[in-house]
């Protein structure tokens, strides 16, 4: 089975929350990987994904450590939108999540 990746860049204009990431994750631009692997089954090139991932910056206290976290690209559009419309108060999940990493 054929497989490609594709890269983009999404960029934040403020610090958000992804389901997957235990952070909250600054503003400003982000890694994203997308594999999808072919279905030969067809008589045209079609692909479906595999696997998105999202690099955010590593637990490490070396500044330049990063985490590559497997994401929904459907929660990753979602924080998008968030984004797009201005800074919002986390839901109450949220609040919750960040509480029980302290």
């Amino acid at each position: 089975m054929a497989t490609r990746t594709s890269n983009q860049t999404v960029t934040f204009a403020h610090p958000f929350l992804l389901k997957g990431v235990d952070l909250m994750l600054a503003a400003g631009s982000n890694r994203v990987v997308t594999d999808e692997e072919s279905i030969e089954e067809l008589s045209f090139p079609v692909y479906r994904r595999v696997a998105t991932m999202i690099f955010v910056p590593g637990e490490s206290p070396q500044a330049s450590s990063v985490e590559m976290v497997a994401i929904d690209p459907r929660d990753l559009q979602e924080a998008r939108d968030r984004d797009s419309n201005g800074p919002s108060a986390p839901s109450a999940g949220q609040v919750e999540m960040a509480r029980n990493k302290e």
